[in-house]
């Protein structure tokens, strides 16, 4: 690895770290303009201004917006998310489950969808413009149009409510028996596969297919070689870096993303507990799980540009 790919990495983690720099003042920023009053959902209607004016002041909301900013995002630095102002317990320690429920999700989900995207991306290239490319290529459209509460609704319906193959509620505890959560995350995790299943195995069928314009294809194919030996061993291996960028906004998705998921089948995870406490204005909650997201959001982004840079040399050499 010479200096140039090293340069080339540390600006693309400077970039991401002043990206999420910016993103934590949009984050604060944002809750701040969220409506209604934390003060008042704790102490309830018949609260007195006095009371509610002490309770503000008690839990520091009448300090300055920028100074609660930098003593939030000091905090942060330290390790210390702060307390959730409906319940005063650690947020962090809340978080611990939550965030392992929703990776556990999110890897079985990855486990399945990523190998299934890319192998329906080399099948529908391999019969390009015939019936196993169109039937894929339709399915897959379909299914990149339905919006994720309808395809979780749907799987539930039949799955959950006709056959009671699966629960509709995907409640899972410490010490659940293995066999017992794949169960209860068996309905989640196949909304969430259909989801992203379409848009990876249609980035890397369209990947592929350019590749396999290149001169360097058209000369194995003037060798003799059979299609699928080409797109496996030529086109596929050129078509990684797009194919990487891909997977990782998908992985990414699979964790900022399931806040819906979790909210239909009231599963224990970020999402879930993301929504619970904007009902509740519970601001440093909103914005610890918001700036979580982001940092996997932007992370993930930026681990698949230094692939990129690493997969295709042109990258590392743009003039």
């Amino acid at each position: 690895m010479n200096l140039l790919v090293l340069k080339l990495i540390a600006q693309r983690i400077a970039l991401g770290i002043l990206l999420l720099f910016l993103v934590s003042i949009l984050i604060f920023a944002g809750t701040q303009i969220l409506p209604g009053d934390v003060a008042q959902s704790i102490l309830g209607q018949g609260a007195t201004d006095q009371a509610l004016a002490n309770l503000r002041r008690e839990m520091g909301l009448d300090d300055p917006a920028v100074t609660r900013y930098f003593n939030w995002l000091g905090g942060i630095l330290q390790g210390d998310m702060g307390t959730a102002l409906s319940n005063n317990r650690d947020i962090a320690s809340s978080l611990w489950g939550r965030a392992q429920n929703t990776l556990f999700l999110a890897f079985w989900t990855a486990l399945v969808a990523v190998p299934l995207a890319i192998i329906l991306g080399l099948v529908a290239v391999r019969y390009q413009n015939r019936w196993p490319d169109r039937a894929i290529s339709g399915t897959t459209l379909t299914a990149i149009s339905l919006p994720e509460f309808f395809v979780g609704y749907v799987l539930m319906y039949f799955f959950a409510v006709k056959l009671g193959w699966f629960p509709s509620v995907s409640t899972v505890y410490d010490g659940m028996p293995f066999a017992d959560r794949m169960m209860a995350i068996a309905l989640p995790a196949a909304t969430l596969t259909l989801i992203i299943l379409a848009h990876m195995m249609r980035m890397t069928r369209a990947a592929i297919l350019n590749v396999m314009q290149s001169a360097y294809v058209e000369t194995a194919e003037l060798k003799g070689l059979g299609g699928l030996k080409i797109i496996w061993r030529h086109a596929f291996p050129n078509s990684v870096a797009p194919v990487v960028n891909v997977v990782m906004l998908n992985l990414a998705f699979l964790v900022v993303g399931v806040v819906v998921i979790e909210v239909i089948f009231v599963y224990p995870g970020l999402g879930q507990y993301l929504i619970d406490h904007v009902a509740k204005r519970d601001v440093p909650v909103v914005q610890a799980v918001g700036l979580i997201f982001a940092a996997v959001y932007i992370g993930l982004n930026m681990v698949a540009d230094i692939v990129s840079i690493l997969a295709n040399p042109r990258l590392r050499h743009p003039k």
